[in-house]
């Protein structure tokens, strides 16, 4: 695999002192099967949360290698949630502050996205990223781990943001409709 292809996952757990193995682990066990590594970690807290994040942005020494930052926690349209605290997209950029320049930040439909074309472009622009992906549905009934598995394999193969959407709808039509996949450049 591509040094730049790495996949950063931060799960919301219930109780990071006692972590669950979860469906998200077994997911990214099986696309590193295909060759797709990843690293897992989880936070409760918003403390944890920006403290993951800063151990992400500062610390760690293969940060460029990572090319998608996947967010699997439950929230609103414009937030996340951990343990009834909410925080903005908004916030969630500022904390970025440009150095998510060429990631693609991806949500599990755990939480839906939804975002005005300004908001969508405010994030991009203060984080840096290239791209902020998701689904208009949200579900806990109906995971989107497969359709996310699907999309990170696009990427490892093609570069073009358009061409990748195009790909996914033609490979799972259904799921993208049924989810509504969403992607913003």
């Amino acid at each position: 695999m591509n040094a730049e292809k790495f996949i950063f996952c931060l799960e919301a757990v219930a109780d990071s002192e006692f972590p669950e193995n979860t469906q998200t682990i077994t997911g990214l066990e099986q696309l590193a099967l295909q060759g797709i590594d990843s690293i897992y970690n989880y936070c409760d807290s918003i403390e944890e949360f920006e403290e993951r994040l800063g151990a992400l942005v500062y610390d760690d020494k293969h940060f460029r290698e990572y090319e998608i930052i996947y967010f699997v926690m439950q929230g609103e349209e414009h937030s996340i949630q951990l343990n009834n605290y909410y925080y903005s997209l908004q916030e969630i950029a500022e904390l970025f502050e440009g150095k998510m320049k060429g990631k693609i930040i991806h949500f599990a439909n755990s939480k839906p996205l939804d975002l005005r074309q300004e908001e969508a472009q405010y994030f991009l622009d203060v984080s840096g990223a290239r791209a902020i992906s998701g689904y208009g549905l949200s579900s806990t009934a109906v995971g989107s781990l497969p359709l996310d598995q699907l999309f990170f394999s696009l990427c490892q193969d093609e570069s073009d943001l358009a061409e990748i959407v195009e790909l996914l709808h033609q490979k799972n039509y259904a799921a993208c409709k049924a989810l509504d996949f969403r992607l913003y450049y």
